[in-house]
């Protein structure tokens, strides 16, 4: 069995943990291919971070928000109960589409969002108004060109702990719960 090389990320303290014990109890979770299996292990964003994110993304009603990601749905679950927006979940694990679904059912809002079994780069995102994103700064850069030409000007991309690289600053970061939380906005084209 040829040996993989790990790369070292910064992580939240929560999130370290559970790489560590994914390394320990599952190496072959950590080299994943890409093609069939998640770039990103699934880490849940804290219920104070979900809420950060959509209140500096200034999530309103007419948005529709795309969760890149989505896990277990809370971020575009508490995007439709809290400011009543649509959502979207794009999530390449389908147990957890199936979770997340169920999540929105029993949240009571399953009739403003929905969950897709895809690959993130494979989405088409011009619906979006709002672009969530917990991912890794590789990811997110690799991301970069595909959000810029598929998202209409005026659409924030919220990411949480990971930017987008030098060649794309923030417009705003802040901290919360020990997580950072950075903004952009589609320019005009």
């Amino acid at each position: 069995m040829p040996m993989r090389w790990l790369r070292l990320i910064a992580v939240p303290a929560g999130a370290a943990a559970a790489l560590l014990f994914l390394a320990a109890h599952s190496p072959s979770a950590l080299a994943q291919s890409p093609a069939t299996e998640p770039d990103v292990l699934y880490i849940p964003t804290p219920q104070v971070v979900v809420d950060a994110m959509l209140d500096l993304a200034q999530v309103k009603s007419g948005d529709t928000v795309y969760d890149l990601g989505s896990g277990d749905g809370r971020i575009v679950i508490t995007a439709a109960k809290k400011y009543g927006a649509k959502g979207v979940g794009v999530e390449i694990d389908p147990t957890l589409v199936k979770r997340a679904t169920d999540n929105a059912k029993a949240a009571g809002v399953a009739d403003r969002v929905r969950f897709v079994t895809g690959n993130l780069f494979e989405t088409d995102l011009s619906d979006a108004t709002v672009v969530t994103l917990y991912l890794l700064q590789s990811i997110n850069e690799r991301l970069r060109p595909k959000l810029v030409r598929e998202l209409k000007p005026g659409t924030r991309v919220v990411s949480h702990v990971f930017n987008m690289g030098p060649e794309w600053p923030p417009e705003k970061v802040i901290d919360v719960d020990r997580s950072r939380v950075f903004l952009w906005t589609i320019a005009p084209r």
